[in-house]
C-alpha cells in the first residue's frame, strides 16, 4: 500500500490510525493546529497522579511523560484504548478518551519541560551503554539528543526501571511494537545490555 503525498494529516478516527500503522507510518503525525494545550492540561489532571507534576515521574518504574513527541503520546493512548497494550492503570482510563482528547493530552505533555534527571547513573554501565548506543545506531530514530521526534519517543531522562522494564518486554514479545521495529532491535541484547543502556539513557539531561 502506498502513503499518501501529503505526510502531514489530521487524526480523526482510531480505525484510520491503525490502517496508517499497518501500512507503515513514518509521515503520520497529530494535527498540531488541532489540538489545544490548555484543554489538554485539563483532561490530563488525573496523569499526574502516577506521571508526576507536569509529566515528570517520581514513582519508580513510572515514564515520564513531559517533553515527549505528541504524536507518540497519543498513539500510545490509542493502542491502549484499542487493547494493543494493556496495563491495570492506563487501559480503564484511555477507553474512556476521545481521539481529541489524545491529541490534546498528547500536545500538553510535549509542551511540558522535562525535569533534570535525578537518578545517578553507575558510571562502568552508563559508559557501556554509550558504546551499544553508537553500536545500534539508537540516535537514528530517537535523534542524536535521544529526544525522540514523531512517533518514536524521547529516552534521555527517563525512568530507568520503566526502560529496563519496556526493553525486556520488547525482547520477550510481552510489550507490543507498534511496527516491529524495536522488538526487532531488542533481541540482539542482552540482560546486561539492557542494563547498560537504561542507565545511560536514565542519566541524560
Amino acid at each position: 500500500m502506498m502513503l499518501p503525498a501529503r505526510c502531514t494529516v489530521s487524526v480523526t478516527s482510531a480505525d484510520r490510525v491503525l490502517r496508517w500503522l499497518g501500512a507503515g507510518f513514518a509521515c503520520l503525525s497529530v494535527n498540531a493546529g488541532a489540538a489545544d494545550v490548555r484543554a489538554g492540561a485539563r483532561k490530563a489532571e488525573t496523569c499526574v497522579a502516577c506521571h508526576g507534576p507536569n509529566g515528570n515521574a517520581t514513582l519508580p518504574g513510572m515514564p515520564s511523560l513531559a517533553a515527549q513527541p505528541a504524536m507518540h503520546t497519543f498513539l500510545q493512548l490509542v493502542q491502549f484504548r484499542e487493547k494493543r497494550r494493556r496495563d491495570p492503570q492506563m487501559s480503564p482510563f484511555a477507553e474512556k478518551l476521545t481521539d481529541r482528547d489524545m491529541q490534546d493530552i498528547g500536545a500538553y505533555f510535549a509542551a511540558q519541560r522535562p525535569a533534570a534527571p535525578g537518578f545517578t547513573a553507575d558510571a562502568s554501565k552508563a559508559a557501556a551503554g554509550r558504546k551499544l548506543l553508537d553500536l545500534h545506531h539508537c540516535g537514528s530514530c530517537h535523534m542524536p539528543d535521544l529526544s525522540g521526534q514523531n512517533q518514536i519517543p524521547r529516552l534521555a531522562g527517563q525512568n530507568v526501571e520503566y526502560l529496563v522494564k519496556q526493553m525486556r518486554g520488547l525482547k520477550d514479545g510481552s510489550r507490543r511494537d507498534i511496527d516491529g521495529t524495536m522488538a526487532s532491535a531488542a533481541q540482539a541484547l542482552s540482560e546486561q545490555d539492557i542494563e547498560n543502556l537504561a542507565h545511560y539513557l536514565a542519566s541524560l539531561k
